[in-house]
């Protein structure tokens, strides 16, 4: 059904005063139901990840022509290209390498493809590997099976 809102105001260009706004009537949305996300979020696993040395560490740098020497504490860096994560979002927890604050720092102001092409490692492989390894996947798996 089409429902109506008098116009009167006056004329606004195409009508006359006191014209009949036609509005096309609302839609009635079905319930969308509990959206489940198979975006991994997994504490345990950053943790675990957190555990690992840096994953550049001691590796000879392309452009420096030097071993990386790691500094400060190893923080879990998400993998972002070819992953889960898109514009705006962040990656699964399971695409995470271990990186020192100073090489984390430098993958976000020169871009994945640089870093990984400086230090020659592939960081995607590096991530599935530990995914793979992690206690915490186990987890996941399971609460996943059971959420369905």
């Amino acid at each position: 059904m089409v429902g109506s809102i008098s116009d009167s105001v006056g004329d606004h260009g195409g009508g006359t005063k006191d014209s009949v706004l036609m509005l096309p009537r609302r839609r009635i949305r079905k319930p969308m139901g509990v959206r489940v996300s198979d975006v991994v979020r997994s504490p345990g696993h950053l943790k675990f990840v957190r555990g690992h040395e840096c994953a550049i560490a001691g590796k000879h740098n392309l452009v420096l022509r030097q071993g990386h020497l790691c500094s400060g504490r190893i923080e879990a860096a998400h993998v972002r290209i070819g992953t889960d994560g898109g514009a705006g979002m962040k990656p699964g927890d399971n695409w995470i390498i271990p990186l020192c604050s100073d090489a984390h720092k430098l993958q976000h102001k020169i871009g994945e493809v640089s870093f990984a092409g400086i230090y020659r490692i592939d960081m995607k492989a590096i991530a599935a590997a530990l995914w793979q390894k992690s206690p915490h996947r186990i987890i996941w798996e399971r609460k996943q099976k059971e959420g369905q």
